[in-house]
């Protein structure tokens, strides 16, 4: 171009520097059997003593389960679980010494009294969970059926719900009046666990009494991250309806003022989804007292239908231990791996002491030559040296870049 120096060419060739023309420091590690056997039997030393302390902590965690799914086919007298209705993991008793835990019905109030035996003292902290099976709230459309701004707080129309995440459950009307939406919307919250859950009660304490109720409290079982997304609702109980499912619970509508879900923690633990199909919710713990051994009974009003969707519904205690609740599968995971590597480590090692590989010298490989004549600083010579030979014995047993 006239009146152009050749600086001031524009071109799209990338300058001559280590970052563009890549040819950064760079770390390539050699596998050789000095690197790899060592790292193998190390993992597996470290990893199955963990495994081995987890799978322990685990197995010191005491828990039982009770499965009331078919409570309501009983009679008014106590029955007998079966085995598979029940399920008990308690630190030093044997599980098949315990009594069969018992049911019975009562159909006017819609109870299911549970009885059953705790052979031993479950120190503090206690917890009450439900447990579901087959319900699948990781289902993505079900995730996504709530409104954020409508927990916020903030007043939603009909028409700003419509045809949202919280569809099919976003707006009602009732007698051909208007549209109103539904507070809380979406499937979600319509779906929440309804049955209700007494407090344990011992029933043959020792003494006078006739019964001791082991209280346990049904707050601070949320978590401080999902009260803040709950806020008070600026609706007037008139203009909203209450999900379908809570018709129950609100047989003429919200009473004024409209509760404030904030503050309803059963509602905040079930609006956490769970990612998996069998799952267990917090009800509620105890974190100061002694959970002592006898035989208790728990009341549950059924409301909750789980034949519906082919599930089933339990009631479970549990203690922790500083990894949680009981959860044999992480310990199992360590030593597996741990086991796993200990065992390649043998078989490599056998291997190379038996038929050992010949190794190459690395430092004959074609672009270590070029980079330690220079020829990779200057792309002509590195052209017409590609095809150079490395002089050396070793040639035989390496490849050369093409």
């Amino acid at each position: 171009m006239a009146g152009t120096s050749a600086a001031e060419v524009k071109t799209k060739r990338p300058s001559n520097t280590a970052f563009k023309q890549q040819r950064l420091r760079a770390w390539q590690p050699l596998l050789t059997p000095k690197s790899v056997l060592p790292t193998f039997f190390i993992i597996g030393i470290i990893f199955a003593p963990i495994g081995g302390w987890l799978l322990w902590a685990s197995e010191r965690v005491n828990e039982l389960r009770i499965d009331y799914t078919n409570c309501d086919k009983l009679g008014s007298s106590f029955e007998a679980l079966g085995s598979s209705q029940f399920e008990y993991h308690l630190h030093g008793i044997n599980s098949n010494s315990i009594p069969q835990p018992q049911q019975k019905y009562d159909s006017g109030k819609h109870t299911c009294t549970i009885s059953f035996n705790l052979p031993k003292d479950l120190e503090p902290d206690v917890f009450l969970y439900y447990r579901l099976t087959n319900f699948y709230q990781n289902h993505r459309r079900y995730t996504r059926s709530f409104d954020v701004d409508q927990l916020k707080g903030k007043t939603r129309s009909a028409s700003d719900l419509s045809n949202g995440d919280c569809s099919p459950l976003d707006s009602h009307s009732e007698n051909g009046g208007p549209k109103k939406p539904y507070y809380p919307c979406g499937l979600i919250a319509n779906s929440i666990f309804n049955d209700t859950i007494s407090q344990p009660v011992l029933t043959n304490p020792s003494g006078n009494q006739n019964t001791v109720t082991y209280k346990m409290s049904e707050s601070g079982i949320a978590w401080s991250a999902d009260r803040k997304r709950v806020n008070p609702t600026d609706y007037k109980p008139s203009d909203v309806f209450p999900p379908p499912n809570w018709r129950a619970r609100f047989p003429n509508g919200y009473p004024n003022p409209i509760p404030d879900l904030g503050k309803d923690e059963h509602f905040l633990v079930w609006m956490r989804t769970a990612g998996l199909p069998t799952f267990r919710k917090l009800y509620m713990k105890n974190t100061e007292d002694t959970m002592t051994s006898g035989y208790y009974q728990i009341d549950v009003v059924m409301n909750y239908d789980t034949r519906s969707f082919g599930g089933t519904k339990s009631i479970v205690i549990s203690t922790t231990s500083f990894i949680g609740g009981r959860n044999p599968v992480l310990g199992i995971a360590f030593i597996v791996v741990g086991g796993l590597c200990v065992l390649l480590g043998c078989i490599f090692a056998v291997r190379h002491f038996y038929r050992p590989r010949r190794l190459g010298d690395h430092t004959y490989l074609s672009w270590n030559q070029q980079v330690a004549s220079g020829l990779a600083d200057n792309p002509a010579a590195s052209a017409s040296g590609r095809n150079t030979q490395p002089a050396s014995g070793n040639q035989g047993l390496l490849r050369q870049r093409p």
